[in-house]
């Protein structure tokens, strides 16, 4: 039997919530205006998946993020959490995450409370890197799409009971839902996004946020 999804929100109810949502901070506005400028367009998560991060990071002192780009997941996630709480990211291009280190000085965020790992993911994890020594509470994977299954795998045993695994692009603009796309980063994402919703150690949905949030909580 086919499942009935009724009413779907459209442009119309996407503007009213951005309506009610507290003005975007000028520091947040930068980084979105700095990820489309010049040739390179650095992928940033959409404001709604900011505003997303920011939610779940509330009551996660602890969190590790894999791909740190210009910082814009970063700082929500770091606005969103507790007095103190930390990050831990990771990113092998100095020179983006350099820019990111002064836009979150701009927003008032303490060097201390955002550590950054200059290196691949997958070396840095395998390295037993001490910043990544975790226990975390939160991890929020947004990086080589070919590599999500890897990163995850060197993230679980670095993660707290109750913990939560959020990853982003999950839906990669429709094309995992389109069985003629099959392309390296389409087929990985796809396989992921099956693997981690079948996976008994983790509680998992995707949400249809941005280009997809895929949350899972994790039963350990």
């Amino acid at each position: 039997m086919k499942y009935d999804r009724g009413w779907l929100p459209g442009a119309r109810e996407a503007e009213w919530i951005e309506s009610l949502a507290p003005p975007l901070s000028a520091v947040l506005a930068a980084i979105e205006d700095a990820s489309q400028a010049g040739p390179e367009r650095i992928p940033i998560v959409d404001r709604d998946s900011g505003r997303v991060l920011a939610a779940l990071a509330a009551g996660r002192p602890r969190i590790v993020e894999v791909g740190t780009a210009y910082g814009y997941s970063t700082l929500w996630l770091a606005l969103g959490q507790p007095a103190g709480g930390t990050i831990v990211t990771i990113d092998p291009d100095r020179s983006r995450t350099d820019r990111a280190r002064a836009w979150w000085r701009e927003a008032g965020i303490a060097d201390d409370r955002i550590t950054v790992v200059t290196a691949k993911a997958l070396d840095a994890f395998a390295s037993k890197e001490p910043a990544l020594a975790g226990p975390f509470d939160l991890a929020f994977i947004d990086a080589l799409k070919p590599e999500y299954a890897g990163y995850l795998e060197a993230i679980v045993p670095r993660l707290a009971p109750g913990a939560l695994v959020v990853a982003d692009n999950v839906l990669w603009s429709g094309r995992v839902a389109d069985p003629a796309i099959d392309d390296r980063d389409t087929g990985a994402l796809r396989a992921f996004d099956a693997a981690v919703l079948r996976d008994d150690r983790f509680q998992a949905t995707i949400l249809p946020v941005g280009d997809g949030l895929l949350l899972a909580g994790y039963r350990g």
